[in-house]
């Protein structure tokens, strides 16, 4: 395993992060329990949940997968070899039947007590804001358009300052976003610097072959004020698997349970994965790990957040760290890149 540091801190994490959203749905928590103990055995040491998982996000499963992993904590008493980071729900009809008042003082308070419970600990190592609390850019979309009713009044500073409460309580060490664009970025990061506030160390957003907007502008961010990508999707939902182009994929795997989720598998996202497939098969890769080696070896990377449903799946992608791209396969991938960009924003 390689490892780096959560940028600002000395905490040392894995470049490969167990994502964990499908347990409680997709996994059984026994799944769950062998993947965790996988995972260390592998030198995975950053683990990484939501109050929201399993994700699709549903009243009946709402925490489920939080709970699981604080069952393999009481079970295991491996807290002390984890790096765990969790994130409070953003607010949307998906998460209306988890609160609705967003993130202020009182629904901070509650959601990390509610996750200290579930996950069996007195401290989580990194928490984040899951989304934006104004109405921006969503899944699906390239371009930012502007809503002037947005009800939204900035509150930057107000969160900032309920952060550096809980923090100086003992019960979280650390802060991060998710999902969020360069202007909320450069806003908390400003907040922070101006009043002595906490950093956002991290920003949790997806990327992957099929979707690097993260490049377009807040690739420079993370380069310039040190504030560290936690990629997930890197997969794409497994369609980087080359598994739907194959014809491969059991009823049970995601796209075909969450239709849902449809942007991974567009035309011009099915075209680009199927020469993203052909490049990784002329030089003797498999797509998934060409896929993930990609992600490891991004410069503005802190860790790539990878999930399975199998241990299978897991060693594979776990695997993906000792995989180098050479110069040529970099040429190749971004020759795509140029033609079919961002497919699956």
């Amino acid at each position: 395993m390689k490892y780096t540091t959560l940028p600002n801190t000395d905490i040392k994490v894995s470049k490969i992060c167990l994502g964990t959203m499908t347990w409680g749905n997709q996994n059984t928590q026994g799944e769950g329990f062998s993947q965790m103990d996988f995972a260390l055995d592998k030198g995975v040491n950053f683990f990484d949940v939501a109050e929201l998982y399993p994700v699709p996000a549903t009243k009946e499963t709402y925490a489920e997968t939080e709970r699981i992993i604080g069952n393999w904590f009481a079970k295991t008493g491996h807290r002390d070899k984890v790096v765990l980071a969790t994130k409070i729900a953003g607010t949307g009809d998906y998460t209306a039947h988890i609160r609705t008042n967003g993130f202020s003082k009182d629904a901070l308070n509650e959601a990390v007590d509610n996750s200290l419970k579930r996950l069996q600990t007195d401290y989580i190592d990194l928490y984040q804001l899951h989304w934006p609390e104004r109405q921006t850019k969503m899944f699906g979309t390239r371009d930012y358009v502007h809503n002037p009713n947005d009800p939204w009044e900035d509150n930057f500073n107000e969160i900032l300052h309920n952060l550096d409460n809980i923090i100086k309580s003992g019960k979280i060490r650390q802060v991060g976003i998710s999902n969020e664009g360069a202007w909320g970025t450069m806003r908390y990061l400003q907040e922070s610097e101006q009043h002595n506030l906490p950093r956002m160390i991290t920003i949790q957003n997806a990327y992957s072959l099929i979707n690097r907007v993260f490049e377009v502008d807040l690739a420079e961010v993370a380069h310039r004020e040190n504030i560290g990508l936690l990629a997930y999707s890197p997969m794409a939902f497994g369609v980087l698997s080359g598994k739907y182009i194959k014809g491969t994929a059991g009823d049970d795997t995601r796209l075909k349970l969450f239709p849902r989720f449809a942007r991974y598998s567009g035309e011009k996202a099915t075209e680009a994965t199927k020469r993203y497939l052909k490049i990784a098969e002329d030089n003797n890769m498999s797509l998934a790990q060409m896929s993930l080696a990609f992600v490891n070896d991004r410069p503005f990377l802190t860790s790539n957040i990878i999930g399975a449903t199998s241990l299978k799946q897991l060693e594979e992608n776990i695997d993906s760290i000792n995989v180098s791209l050479s110069e040529d396969v970099m040429k190749a991938i971004n020759a795509v890149h140029a033609e079919l960009p961002n497919p699956a924003p």
